[in-house]
Formats: structure tokens, sequence, C-alpha cells
């Protein structure tokens, strides 16, 4: 890394907090990627994979389940590179969603807005042994807002988009993603199941006694939809990440087709909070110099597109604690801090 793409400050502090992290048992490890378009990438790493993978250290190869990153790796390109019309309805796109159903007139663009007004508890398993189709299911149930009032983060509406990404191409969501990550050179990042291994990072135990969750994903609902959905499911590496984040930083700045829907997704689509703003499925800083996500198994990324430079942080939080939000936060608002600093 080039002096100057990231001060050593920056990333002695980065370092600190995660070793702390490590120590008082936040996470068993992680790995933090950093870099710019004007110098390689560099990681961090801490402690170990897990106890169930002996010794391993966790590295720049180590998989993670990225849980909701899911929305920013897989659906939110797959829905740039096919030209969907973002202002079209949902039942544009799932034929089985009745005209009337208060979810069919849910745009595209809406739904990687967060401001669907759909239900916001996910809850499949309400589902079980119906036999109606799961995207007319979801579009059936009540709005507890007009689509576009607000923003509110909703799994629900991701769920619809690779629902329709598939019904839009003919093909398989994760058939469509793999293809994505191949052209970028994503080697090692999948939709689950993952075999186990020291490489893999399991996630939470679910039952005393049992088996941790290892190579197949946290989330719930994507478990209920065979682990391919739209918004979790994949599992990634920090240097399949920072390949990513350069690949976009990249197009940013030389115009491609990645690169002007990432500049047309940091435009502000709706207040999350003060300081806050949702873009196309991206949280933007209100100056509007980073866009990030993050997933809730300890997993974030981070861009800086005006200075090319991105974060990556890969930990499995979930092991040990399922209020990792709270943990995380100082991590995370370190992360930010110091994407936004001047190189």
């Amino acid at each position: 890394m080039t002096a100057t793409a990231w001060k050593p400050v920056q990333l002695a502090d980065l370092r600190e907090c995660l070793e702390l992290m490590t120590a008082d048992g936040t996470v068993p490890g992680g790995v933090i990627a950093h870099g710019a378009l004007d110098g390689e990438s560099g990681f961090l790493t801490a402690g170990i994979v897990a106890p169930e993978c002996g010794d391993a250290r966790p590295g720049p190869d180590t998989v993670y389940d990225a849980a909701s990153l899911t929305k920013v790796v897989a659906t939110w390109p797959l829905i740039g590179s096919t030209g969907i019309d973002l202002d079209a309805p949902v039942r544009t796109f799932l034929p089985t969603v009745a005209a009337e159903a208060p979810g069919g007139k849910v745009t595209v663009g809406q739904i990687l807005a967060h401001t669907t007004g759909l239900r916001a508890d996910t809850r499949l398993d309400q589902y079980r042994n119906r036999n109606q189709d799961l995207a007319a299911l979801i579009c059936g149930e009540d709005l507890i807002a007009e689509p576009g009032a607000g923003h509110r983060y909703i799994n629900r509406g991701f769920i619809l988009a690779g629902l329709l990404l598939a019904r839009a191409t003919g093909r398989r969501l994760d058939d469509l993603a793999a293809d994505l990550w191949t052209s970028l050179g994503m080697t090692s990042t999948a939709y689950g199941p993952i075999s186990r291994s020291s490489r893999v990072a399991p996630t939470e135990q679910r039952l005393a006694g049992a088996p941790r969750l290892w190579g197949i994903p946290h989330d719930d609902n994507a478990a209920l939809l065979g682990g391919i959905a739209g918004h979790a499911g994949v599992f990634t590496t920090a240097a399949d990440l920072a390949t990513y984040a350069t690949a976009l930083l990249a197009g940013y700045r030389d115009g491609t087709d990645l690169g002007r829907w990432l500049a047309r997704s940091t435009v502000p689509q709706a207040v999350i909070e003060p300081g806050l703003n949702r873009g196309l499925a991206w949280i933007l800083t209100a100056d509007g110099r980073v866009a990030y996500h993050h997933g809730f198994t300890g997993t974030s990324l981070y861009l800086a597109p005006a200075t090319g430079r991105y974060l990556v942080i890969c930990t499995n939080a979930v092991y040990h604690h399922q209020d990792n939000r709270t943990r995380l936060a100082p991590l995370r608002a370190l992360a930010l801090k110091a994407i936004t600093a001047e190189p």
C-alpha cells in the first residue's frame, strides 16, 4: 500500500481495535482488507478462524458468511447489469402476483432504496406448507406504509428482487451471480452450502451440544430458500471483496457500465437518519463521500469513490453473540472514520 492511500496510524488503529475485540471475545478473529486504486491491497488479521478450526488463523482467503452483503455483492450489481427498469412494478416481472396485490405496485427502485412499505419482519417460515407462489404470498400481505413514503430496512424486498431476477432472465440467481463473480475475478465467492474446513468460518450454535452452523447460511430465511436468496446466502473472502471493491472503484473512475451504476446508486433516495442516506442499496454518508453496507454476521464493505479507497471487514461475530450490532459498533465506527479521513 502506498503511503498516500492509507496513513499508518489509521491502519494501526484498525488493527488494535480488531485485536481488542478478539481478546475480549467479541469475535473469534477476523480480517480487514484495505486498499486504493493507487496501491495494492493490504490485510490486517487477528485471532483464529474458530475453535473448531484448531489453530487456523484467518487470512485473505478465509471464507465468511457475508449475510446482508449479499444485497450489494449479488442482487444490486445483477439488477444494474441486466438493465431492469427501476420504475417498473414487481408484478411486471412476477406473473403470479395479482394486479390488485398490495405489494405488486412496489417498484424495483423502491426495493433497492428500502422504501417499499412491505412488512418489516421477514418470517418466511409462516408460509410453510402453503401452495401459493412465494412472490404472490409476499406481495399479498398488507403494506405497512405507502411505497416511496419513507425508509425502512426490508429484507422482503430483496427476496423479491432475487425472484424477479431469476424470472426476468430465465436463469437461477446463483448461476447469474457466479457468472458475474467469475468475470470480476472473485474466485472464492459463492452461494452456499460450502464444505466445512478450517478455511471456512463457523457461525452460531443454535442448539446446545449440536454442531454450529458451518458453511450454511446463518440467515434462517435464506436457508428456507435453499441458501440462494436476494438478501442473504453468499459466502466470500476478504480478498474477493477487495477485488470487488477495486472493480467498482476503477469502474467509477473509468466510466464503465459498473462504474456508472455505482455513480447512479450513490445518489440519495431516502433519509435513514440525520447524517445518513440510502442510495440504491448502499448506505451513504451525508456528504456522499462514502457508500457502505453491513452484514449481520459481522461483515462490512466501505467504498470512497472520490478517493478510490476501500475497507473490508470480515468476521464471524455471531459465533459468540447475537447482539453483534452493538459489539461491532466501535470497529465499524472506526472504519467509517478512517475511510472518510483525508488520505
